[in-house]
């Protein structure tokens, strides 16, 4: 009987691996434990084939978005928004500039960016320049000049 035989996770296993790895386990926690609750599949030739097609098809796929993320963000990155709202005493704003006016600017100079990805800490109330940042992906980030100016 073998000391240990080689799995394919299907599902992320505590003290065990994630979800897509070949591990080596005890024979009888694969036949008891994973196999039976369909977390782990048989190492065989095809599985593990299976396994590493599938792993150079979401390589592919990330290097793609992130190509993408980085082509709009080079277009954002010179971006320069300006909104006028009336103001007050002390030059300060009636009511607050927020997210989605900026998003509804943004959209208008004709950029599809998800609102979500934009953040923006608090409401701006006072005249001046800001930026923006755009967070697209971990590593792909972008930033919005805002010029809020008197009406």
């Amino acid at each position: 009987m073998p000391a240990t035989i080689q799995v394919i996770l299907q599902h992320d296993v505590d003290n065990v691996g994630k979800s897509g790895e070949l591990v080596k386990v005890r024979p009888g926690f694969a036949r008891n434990f994973l196999i039976p609750r369909s977390l782990a599949v048989p190492a065989t030739t095809a599985a593990v084939n299976r396994i590493t097609h599938e792993k150079a098809v979401a390589i592919a796929k990330t290097e793609k978005l992130k190509k993408e993320a980085r082509e709009v963000a080079a277009k954002l990155n010179g971006l320069v928004i300006t909104i006028s709202r009336p103001v007050g005493e002390d030059d300060r704003l009636f009511g607050a500039v927020t997210l989605k006016d900026i998003h509804a600017a943004v959209v208008a100079k004709g950029f599809d960016v998800d609102r979500k990805k934009m953040h923006l800490a608090d409401p701006i109330k006072a005249l001046g320049t800001y930026e923006i940042p755009v967070k697209f992906l971990t590593d792909v980030t972008a930033t919005i000049k805002v010029e809020v100016t008197k009406k």
